[in-house]
């Protein structure tokens, strides 16, 4: 009677085995939020080809724990009522395992609520507002970069470090959560490290403006020191052109956080001495990882198959699925070698250490991700038809973010002096 009490228990644990390795899928089902129309596409559809660029060199070295990978696209540019629809249909019908959604803070803020509901593991692979884990708290929502708090603060460190003597600043933001945010935190920041500078206009055109004349003629006859702009996209690229072509770049300073994705595009348009930030240390001539053999076959073979260089959206995404393999690697060990369920993958994200192309990264206890920042000015490189990053700087993420658990304006506000003495590691362009 034990013994068949004991040959049945252990039937049945070898039972159980089997049907636990069994339920390893046939495919990793990912959904991806870019922006494959509009103004945005610019920045987008490199993305995109990132991501179909990563996933068949995943699916070519075996899948992610054997299991190969598939993408399912949605185009942020349908607007956020047909994306969010899409976005339920993706994780109802479809069954996808995890989301990276997604490029604008403003779909963030509407995404990061409808994952927790819905239970599924979301990536917030390039958007950067902060006020995401700042004011709620969320179990399956994860940012794989920095937000715009570092994003920010770096380049205003740069400035104050290569230009302290300005007087008056203005902004040209585009009008949704990312332009007003990045402005509150820049203009916090300056007026608790710099209160002398005067703020002489603060400008928020639409988001995908095609005419950018107005907000030009008012800088020509402010003439500020220094011209701020965290627009990216194609909306960065037309205001450029436009102030370019008004000769506003004679007179100020411009400083654009976003501008390393536009460096290809605008070409000569984007005159030498601007300094520009890569939201992230994101940069296809990475002054520390330039020469490794992964480096060069990701830069590479994007450009080989795109016919650019990658820019910092192509980045963001290879740390979005260099994640995504370290998190399931560490809850297959955790779980023993065994494929896990979405709840042991979601435990794996506390905590998680994992590197793209760029520095490490960490997710930190509040979900969001560690990011070293680069920063630098624009200078000539006959090598390149477009202007080139020079005199960069990457700091390390830690000194310019707020901690977990505070908000970032309310930090910024108790900055002392001494904060303007945090600088990063040097480095010249290597011509």
């Amino acid at each position: 009677m034990r013994l068949g009490t004991g040959l049945g228990a252990l039937a049945l644990a070898l039972w159980a085995s089997v049907a636990l390795a069994a339920e390893k899928p046939a495919e990793l089902k990912i959904g991806i939020t870019t922006y494959a129309s509009g103004p945005a596409s610019v920045f987008g559809v490199p993305a995109r080809s990132a991501a179909e660029m990563l996933a068949e060199q995943i699916n070519a070295r075996g899948g992610i724990q054997g299991v190969p990978v598939s993408l399912n696209f949605v185009d942020e540019g349908a607007g956020v009522e047909t994306l969010t629809s899409e976005y339920r249909r993706l994780v109802d019908q479809v069954g996808v395992d995890v989301m990276f959604a997604s490029i604008s803070s403003g779909v963030c803020n509407n995404v990061a609520p409808l994952a927790e509901d819905l239970e599924v593991l979301n990536f917030m692979w390039d958007c950067g507002t902060q006020r995401i884990f700042e004011e709620e708290d969320y179990d399956w929502v994860y940012r794989t970069q920095a937000n715009a708090t570092p994003e920010i603060l770096a380049p205003l460190l740069y400035l104050l470090e290569t230009r302290p003597d300005f007087k008056t600043v203005a902004v040209v933001n585009q009008d949704y959560a990312w332009g007003r945010d990045s402005w509150n935190i820049f203009s916090t920041a300056l007026k608790t490290l710099k209160p002398d500078v005067e703020i002489v206009a603060e400008l928020f055109p639409a988001f995908g403006a095609p005419d950018y004349s107005a907000e030009v003629s008012r800088l020509q006859a402010l003439a500020p020191d220094v011209i701020l702009s965290t627009s990216w996209g194609g909306d960065l690229d037309t205001f450029v052109r436009q102030a370019n072509q008004r000769g506003l770049f004679a007179n100020s300073q411009f400083v654009l956080p976003l501008a390393e994705s536009s460096l290809e595009r605008l070409g000569a348009d984007l005159p030498e001495g601007v300094i520009v930030g890569a939201r992230g240390d994101h940069y296809f001539l990475h002054p520390e990882r330039r020469g490794d053999e992964d480096f060069k076959a990701f830069t590479e073979g994007f450009r080989k198959r795109t016919g650019a260089w990658p820019i910092y959206s192509a980045f963001h995404m290879a740390q979005a699925f260099a994640a995504l393999e370290a998190v399931y690697d560490k809850a297959t060990k955790a779980n023993g070698g065994e494929w896990p369920d979405h709840e042991q993958v979601r435990e794996a994200m506390d905590g998680l250490e994992f590197r793209g192309f760029g520095r490490p990264l960490k997710i930190r206890e509040d979900n969001q991700g560690v990011e070293a920042q680069l920063v630098g000015v624009t200078v000539s490189d006959p090598a390149y038809p477009f202007r080139v990053i020079d005199k960069m700087e990457i700091y390390p993420a830690e000194p310019i973010m707020a901690p977990a658990g505070e908000e970032s304006i309310e930090w910024i506000k108790t900055l002392k002096p001494d904060f303007l003495a945090t600088r990063g590691d040097r480095f010249d362009h290597a011509r």
